[in-house]
């Protein structure tokens, strides 16, 4: 691990200031802000993170869940993911989202992650995390060798001949679902992204994950009511049953009557180099039954611009049974 200077910022102008004096225009990597620190403390032990400055937000107050003025939800940055997952309203109204983190990493780690750290979390593509290898996300223009390697595990949509790592996070499936907005503030003042504008695709600058600028900061993140008498459900497929990535997953949230899909909000993990929204699946179920043949042509349409690579190829189908089973486990309470 390298020497880095650790800062305990007193609020978030102070955290943004420090944070903006970033020397790299890589989404300001010689600056990072600390929260649970799951991710970053493993990955600059491994030297895959080497920030000459960590700053400390767990002080700041970014840490409640507030019901909004509409009957939403506003998540602060800090919240601990065990606390989000636990929340009565999130269990309640929006089962969706507590379904994923509780399927996602273990007791100890959900104990500590954070919101945004979840937002933020990086691939676990084994040749991103060994320095030893070439990895165009880690360092640009040195190449992807998992194309041409051991890719069972990584994306077969959004990728691209310079990356097909996957994103890891299974909070963000499921917020993808629900439509999230992220609020960011940084040295340009306040903005809000939808959360589908977020992470970006890798295409030719895969080390750019998200629209983050150097000394922006994620506040909170909001939640609109979902549908009314909403049905969600959360699917995950993984080599075993604990602490574990998914190889493919469904995040699902339905408006039903009269035996009819009204709307449609479909997410898949796993698959992607982000967390995958599928507009397609969506508009092939929107007025029509939750039948078997209809969940499975929306899952034919979700996988439709699938590119498998030489070990990942059975993930397509594997998508298209996860997603099937989830709708029909939605649609059916």
């Amino acid at each position: 691990m390298h020497i880095f200077e650790f800062i305990r910022p007193p609020d978030s102008a102070a955290a943004i200031a420090a944070a903006a004096k970033s020397k790299t225009a890589q989404q300001g990597a010689d600056v990072r802000y600390l929260g649970g620190g799951t991710t970053l403390i493993d990955l600059m032990k491994l030297n895959v993170e080497t920030p000459a400055r960590v700053l400390d937000i767990n002080r700041l107050p970014l840490d409640k869940i507030e019901t909004t003025s509409d009957g939403g939800l506003k998540i602060g940055a800090t919240v601990r993911n065990s606390d989000l997952a636990y929340h009565e309203k999130v269990k309640s109204i929006y089962p969706v989202l507590s379904q994923a983190i509780l399927q996602g990493a273990s007791a100890q780690i959900r104990n500590m992650a954070t919101v945004g750290g979840n937002l933020l979390q990086r691939t676990r593509c084994v040749y991103f995390r060994d320095t030893a290898m070439p990895c165009n996300k880690r360092e640009p223009g040195t190449g992807c060798p998992a194309i041409t390697g051991h890719n069972r595990t990584l994306a077969i949509l959004g990728s691209s001949e310079h990356c097909i790592a996957t994103n890891p996070s299974d909070m963000c499936v499921a917020l993808a679902a629900l439509e999230a907005t992220i609020y960011i503030q940084g040295p340009k003042g306040t903005r809000e992204v939808a959360f589908q504008d977020f992470h970006l695709l890798p295409g030719s600058t895969p080390h750019l994950e998200t629209v983050l600028e150097p000394g922006d900061l994620i506040t909170h993140v909001k939640l609109m009511p979902p549908f009314k008498g909403s049905k969600q459900t959360y699917l995950k497929l993984r080599d075993r049953a604990s602490y574990e990535f998914a190889l493919a997953s469904a995040a699902v949230v339905l408006a039903m009557g009269e035996g009819k899909i009204l709307q449609a909000r479909i997410a898949l993990g796993g698959v992607g180099t982000k967390p995958w929204r599928s507009p397609e699946a969506e508009a092939v179920l929107t007025g029509k039954p939750a039948n078997a043949p209809n969940c499975r042509q929306a899952a034919e349409a979700a996988l439709r611009n699938a590119k498998p690579q030489s070990e990942n190829k059975f993930k397509i189908e594997l998508a298209k049974r996860c997603l099937t089973y989830a709708l029909r486990a939605a649609a059916a309470g």
